[in-house]
C-alpha cells in the first residue's frame, strides 16, 4: 500500500504540474490566435484539457454548420449542440483527473485497520506465550508486542501520506475543475458569435 501510495503521489504530482503548464500554454495560444482555424492548428497536438475542450467545441460548431439545413440543424439549435459537446469534453477531463484517487482513499481508510489487525495478532501471540510460560516476563511478551507496534506503525505510515495526498489532490482537482468550467463558458460564448460574423469554420 505504501509503494502504491507513493507511486501515485509522484505520478499525480508530475501530471498535475504538466497539465497546469499545458493549460496555460493552450489558453494563451487560443486567445492569441487571429482566427479559429489558426487556433485549431495551434492546439492540434496539445494534451491540455483546455485544448481538448476547444477541439470538441470547434468540431461541434463545424458539424452543426455543415448540417444546418438538414434534420440535425432543425432538431437541435447551435447553442444546445455546442453546449452538449463542451459539457461532454469537460466531463471527460474531470473524470480523467479522478484517476488514482480511489486507491488513495482506499489506502487512507483501510491501512490503519490492517495495522490494527497486526496489533491484535501480536497481542494474541503475547498472551499465548504467557499462557505457555505460566508467568509474565519481558522475554515472553517483548517479541509479540514489538511486532504489534511495528504493524501499527506500518499501517499509519501507509495511511497518513495517502490521506494527505488525497486531500491535496482533491483541492488541486477542484481548482482545475473551476478553471476549466470558466474556460468552457468563455469558449462557448466565443463559439456562438462565430456564425454571426459570417465566416464559417473550414
Amino acid at each position: 500500500m505504501s509503494i502504491a501510495t507513493w507511486s501515485l503521489i509522484l505520478q499525480r504530482g508530475v501530471q498535475t504540474y504538466r497539465l497546469r503548464r499545458a493549460n496555460r500554454q493552450a489558453e494563451a495560444s487560443l486567445w492569441d490566435a487571429p482566427d479559429w482555424s489558426s487556433a485549431e492548428q495551434a492546439l492540434a497536438n496539445s494534451t491540455a484539457p483546455m485544448a481538448h475542450i476547444t477541439r470538441e467545441g470547434l468540431a461541434a460548431l463545424r458539424h452543426h454548420q455543415q448540417h444546418a439545413e438538414r434534420s440535425l440543424g432543425k432538431a437541435c439549435d447551435l447553442n444546445e449542440f455546442v453546449t452538449r459537446a463542451i459539457r461532454k469534453a469537460l466531463a471527460q477531463e474531470n473524470a480523467r483527473q479522478e484517476s488514482g484517487m480511489t486507491i488513495l482513499a482506499s489506502v487512507g481508510s483501510t491501512a490503519p485497520f490492517i495495522g490494527l489487525f497486526g496489533t491484535v495478532w501480536g497481542i494474541y501471540h503475547a498472551l499465548v506465550n504467557i499462557g505457555t510460560a505460566g508467568q509474565v516476563s519481558i522475554a515472553t511478551v517483548a517479541g509479540p508486542i514489538g511486532e504489534a507496534l511495528i504493524a501499527t506503525a506500518a499501517g499509519l505510515a501507509a495511511a497518513i501520506p495517502a490521506v494527505l495526498a488525497y486531500n491535496a489532490f482533491t483541492r488541486s482537482q477542484r481548482v482545475m475543475s473551476q478553471q476549466l468550467d470558466h474556460f468552457a463558458h468563455d469558449l462557448h460564448a466565443q463559439l456562438l458569435t462565430q456564425p454571426e460574423s459570417g465566416h464559417g469554420i473550414r
